[in-house]
């Protein structure tokens, strides 16, 4: 069960170039990151994913559930680039309202809002008002509430700007354990956000995905002679210049 988008275009005015133009693509299982310039498309082509807008052209299903059905939303949960406090909730109140959004119980949304927590290293900050939690902590808040429904494809965008080094690294533990039983796609502009745990790189450019594959045929365009360690950027370049 994932996510398949065929011939989507996409425009936020009538009149503006689509920022998305007859663009299919088929999430594979595992863990994926998407690469490009900030411009590209790539939280366009996420909110299309994920059913939030709806493209003028094409469709968008998770097997023959179509984006236009409130059922989509039940197997996908996305997790926007910015993550926005609200005053009045706690960390914990805030993904069990999340939960309740994606069609949960409330009993269910407030048990599973700590389970969720929990896997993030949050659930010590359980009672904290969000808007008091520093950025990385509200970023972690908003992967607890993308994850708090068990849903089937989990759509990140930009998920770790604002962590420290230690806060990625409890998130890429938090990936490694979700992959095995959800489909992941994870946005960056950031090259180092290449995990090593990562099974498939899709990289955009001016709203087109121009490449996609398995990590290590991602890895294969980095022109000969690159050193070890700039692989990854030496291979992004690479691809991306010759567009």
């Amino acid at each position: 069960m994932t996510v398949e988008m065929t011939e989507c275009t996409y425009s936020y005015r009538r009149w503006q170039r689509p920022v998305l133009q007859d663009l299919s693509y088929r999430l594979p299982s595992g863990l994926t990151v998407l690469l490009g310039p900030n411009g590209a498309g790539k939280t366009t082509l996420l909110k299309v994913a994920a059913g939030i807008v709806q493209p003028s052209q094409g469709e968008v299903k998770i097997d023959a559930v179509s984006s236009k059905n409130r059922k989509f939303r039940e197997f996908v949960a996305w997790m926007p680039q910015s993550v926005v406090a609200m005053q009045a909730l706690s960390a914990r109140e805030y993904v069990a309202y999340v939960g309740w959004l994606k069609g949960m119980s409330r009993p269910a949304a407030w048990e599973k809002a700590a389970e969720a927590l929990s896997r993030v290293e949050m659930l010590k900050h359980a009672d904290a008002k969000t808007s008091r939690l520093s950025g990385g902590q509200l970023r972690r808040v908003g992967v607890a509430a993308a994850l708090v429904h068990d849903a089937k494809v989990l759509l990140l965008d930009e998920p770790t700007a604002g962590m420290d080094p230690r806060q990625r690294r409890v998130f890429r533990n938090v990936l490694r354990e979700l992959t095995p039983h959800v489909d992941v796609l994870m946005s960056t502009h950031d090259v180092a956000d290449l995990a090593e745990e990562s099974d498939h790189v899709a990289v955009m450019h001016s709203g087109q995905i121009i490449f996609q594959g398995t990590t290590s045929e991602f890895l294969d365009h980095a022109p000969e002679g690159t050193p070890p360690s700039l692989t990854a950027e030496g291979a992004y370049t690479a691809l991306s210049e010759s567009h």
